[in-house]
């Protein structure tokens, strides 16, 4: 988990292809009366998504799965094992028992039954935090996991249910007639579809084209992330600081496998030159945290995986659609990791968009049904994000209680979206 500062906010073409079960329209056999009827009548045949990260590839799962022929275009040329480790909550693993992956996926992972402790620096006990199940008493509350194991995943699975790949492409530009929305990719492809989904990140390059003013915008905040070794007895914490001393705002460590965890130390966004290498700046900003923190600071060495970077964010108020293209996940709602919701969230609004747009009915009216259904919940999100980002960077402010605002912010998800 991680925070954002306190900021001004403004509220294919190609033929299917037969997979298993009702997957296309070019052969319903096997298939029972009422899917075929529903493939027959659905809003959606033919979609492009472009973005391969878990947005994209949760939407190209999720279509498929309803009968709709998918096409995913990735700017990447080839998929590579990066990335650090995520805390899952478990409305995501709510969205990943609906793909099919759950079980791939938590047996990836380490799941976390006993919620997270929260410390001060000195390393004695703040308050212990038993994390809501935001998926249902069914499925664990959190698990810790690694992000390219999850992304190999969902790949995989998009891949099973014959979505069709494309590596090394981007979207160049995009025409919308009302009836069809007609795609130019880089290679000088010209398609026309059903519907252009973006899930490019909150990079997209899109997302003004749709309209869209709102931008990412920086949060004054950094953050280390890095994966290392832990403890059997290391169950997860967060750590805060009693006053700013220069160190970290804050540091905590979820754990990922039997034997390792995904450690994030949060600080000022830019990289100090201080002739310090990448190892040695993460062991100084956790000079001051005590307790489990010692262990894993001293874990921490020059063959440690680890990267820095600024914290953005974005929430976009107003439509995410123009036509028949539209933006998704971080592309409109990037959250910031302080209570482990950005990826959830994103998972959720490409499962929920798969339902809505599979329906019989005019494809516009479901596009803004599908929006307004999605904002009060991630508002509630963002919300949350700038009060514990305000407290994290004023330490020892009075009233400060981010224990409580967490549980409530995850209380608020529990409810199926």
């Amino acid at each position: 988990m991680a925070a954002i500062a306190a900021a001004v906010w403004r509220r294919p073409s190609r033929a299917p292809s037969v997979v298993t079960g009702c997957g296309t329209q070019e052969s319903f056999r096997g298939c029972d009366e009422a899917s075929v009827r529903r493939v027959a009548t659905m809003s959606v045949e033919k979609v492009l998504i472009v973005g391969g990260g878990f947005t994209g590839l949760t939407a190209g799962i999720a279509l498929a799965r309803r009968g709709v022929a998918v096409t995913l275009v990735e700017r990447a040329k080839a998929w590579a094992r990066v990335g650090h480790g995520l805390t899952i909550q478990g409305n995501a693993l709510r969205v990943f028992k609906d793909l099919g992956v759950l079980d791939d996926i938590i047996a990836r992972g380490f799941p976390e039954e006993d919620g997270v402790t929260l410390y001060f620096a000195d390393g004695r006990t703040m308050s212990h935090l038993q994390t809501p199940r935001t998926g249902g008493d069914d499925l664990p509350p959190t698990i810790g996991v690694l992000r390219p194991d999850v992304h190999e995943v969902l790949v995989s699975k998009a891949e099973s249910l014959g979505v069709e790949i494309r590596l090394g492409q981007e979207l160049a530009s995009f025409q919308d007639d009302g009836t069809a929305a007609t795609s130019v990719l880089t290679d000088g492809t010209t398609e026309t579809w059903d519907l252009i989904i973006i899930a490019e990140g909150i990079k997209s390059r899109t997302r003004a084209e749709l309209g869209i003013t709102e931008d990412r915008a920086p949060t004054g905040l950094g953050i280390w992330r890095a994966v290392t070794d832990r403890k059997p007895e290391m169950h997860g914490g967060i750590a805060f600081p009693a006053s700013d001393d220069g160190g970290a705002y804050k540091v905590g460590y979820t754990p990922v496998s039997a034997t390792q965890c995904y450690v994030f130390v949060l600080c000022r966004p830019q990289r100090v030159d201080n002739g310090l290498a990448d190892h040695q700046e993460v062991r100084r900003l956790m000079e001051n945290f005590h307790g489990e923190f010692d262990w894993i600071r001293e874990s921490i060495d020059e063959n440690t995986f680890m990267n820095f970077q600024q914290i953005e964010w974005i929430f976009v108020e107003g439509p995410w659609h123009r036509g028949r293209v539209l933006a998704i996940g971080e592309a409109v709602h990037a959250v910031p990791p302080l209570i482990a919701q950005g990826a959830a969230l994103c998972l959720e609004d490409a499962l929920l968009l798969a339902e809505h747009i599979t329906e019989d009915g005019d494809l516009q009216t479901q596009l803004t049904a599908f929006h307004d259904r999605r904002l009060p919940r991630i508002r509630g999100v963002v919300d949350a994000s700038l009060q514990l980002a305000h407290w994290e960077q004023n330490p020892g402010t009075p009233d400060a209680d981010p224990g409580r605002v967490m549980a409530e912010s995850l209380l608020a998800l529990v409810a199926a979206p």
